[in-house]
């Protein structure tokens, strides 16, 4: 009985360790700094966040931080965590792909992968030089007036069966025909990123419940 009640304990712990590294994408930056027992994961996920507000150089120090604190056996995941994290705040569309595949996530691809590397263009990094980015504010002018007039366009030819709308109201429609697919364009890219940073978390909880 004795010896069955410690292999039940045994099979238990690891959950209780995988829900607790999991519980850790809910809290803030402030708590998973002060973060003590998990401080590996805490540091690893910091880092993921500063790369998803394209703060690079604030990723690096916190992906150090948690590669000094990590075990040896969770330094390989942690290494290739960090190598997609950097390439996705980089905006290195290619790399970001390879690191996503080498880590066991949904690489980008066809569409995703070419809209990843428009954003590149549009939005390259700071250490992409000042002729990038001035290649990239002109890109995203000509967008907004192809996208604005593409909106006007649609918001003419549904006024058509009233008349037509004159060139100021057709203006304000294709504005806000404009601003609502960018507000839908949003929310489904957060989503997408909530959701590849919640099956990271997970695959990192797993990984520490088989190894501890």
């Amino acid at each position: 009985m004795r010896m069955a009640k410690q292999q039940r304990t045994m099979k238990i712990e690891p959950r209780g360790q995988i829900a607790a590294i999991q519980a850790l994408d809910s809290r803030s930056d402030e708590e998973l700094e002060s973060e003590t027992r998990y401080r590996a994961y805490a540091q690893l996920l910091l880092g993921q966040r500063a790369a998803q507000r394209y703060d690079v150089k604030a990723a690096r120090v916190y992906f150090e931080r948690a590669l000094a604190a990590a075990r040896p056996q969770e330094r390989m995941h942690f290494r290739r965590t960090r190598d997609a994290a950097l390439a996705y705040a980089e905006r290195r569309a290619d790399d970001f792909a390879k690191a996503a595949e080498r880590l066991g996530m949904d690489a980008p691809q066809g569409r995703a992968l070419w809209a990843f590397r428009f954003i590149g263009l549009i939005a390259p990094p700071a250490s992409a030089g000042a002729l990038a980015r001035v290649r990239g504010i002109v890109i995203a002018i000509v967008l907004v007036i192809a996208i604005l007039a593409l909106a006007m366009g649609i918001a003419e030819v549904v006024s058509l069966p009233f008349g037509g709308f004159n060139w100021q109201l057709a203006l304000f429609w294709g504005f806000v025909l404009a601003m609502i697919g960018l507000v839908v364009a949003i929310v489904l890219g957060r989503r997408r990123q909530r959701a590849a940073q919640a099956k990271q978390a997970e695959q990192a909880a797993q990984m520490a419940g088989r190894r501890r």
